[in-house]
């Protein structure tokens, strides 16, 4: 089993920067792919990036056209997403995941989720 508890997640204006965190116990983290999805309100939760187990691959979806990067630290059991130039549409819950193959964009590629952590921008 793996557990996820995302962190970081606050009131921040438009234009403004944060960092999320996603602690991972229960197993190595570099046997995952971990990702990044977000539910805003009135939609359907979606794909925001993933990096796979040993760095070496990221994926981003389209719409955030690099203003996000994803990172992790197998050393310490963590991986990040970076927040830049975050926009009101931004808002929503983000949730981080395991999952055992990069190239997933899917919920349903990712056994394991967090409980997510509120991001609101305001405008």
């Amino acid at each position: 089993q793996v557990q996820l508890a995302e962190s970081g997640g606050r009131l921040v204006q438009a234009g403004g920067s944060l960092r999320l965190s996603c602690a991972v116990s229960g197993r190595t983290l570099n046997s995952y792919t971990m990702g990044w999805f977000r539910q805003t309100p009135g939609k359907e939760r979606e794909f925001v990036a993933a990096i796979s187990g040993d760095s070496s691959g990221t994926d981003y979806a389209d719409f955030l056209k690099g203003r996000f990067t994803i990172s992790r630290d197998n050393a310490k059991n963590a991986i990040y997403l970076q927040l830049n130039i975050l926009k009101p549409e931004d808002t929503g819950v983000y949730y981080c995941a395991a999952g055992p193959i990069f190239g997933f964009r899917y919920t349903g590629g990712y056994p394991y989720w967090g409980q997510g952590t509120q991001v609101t921008v305001s405008s």
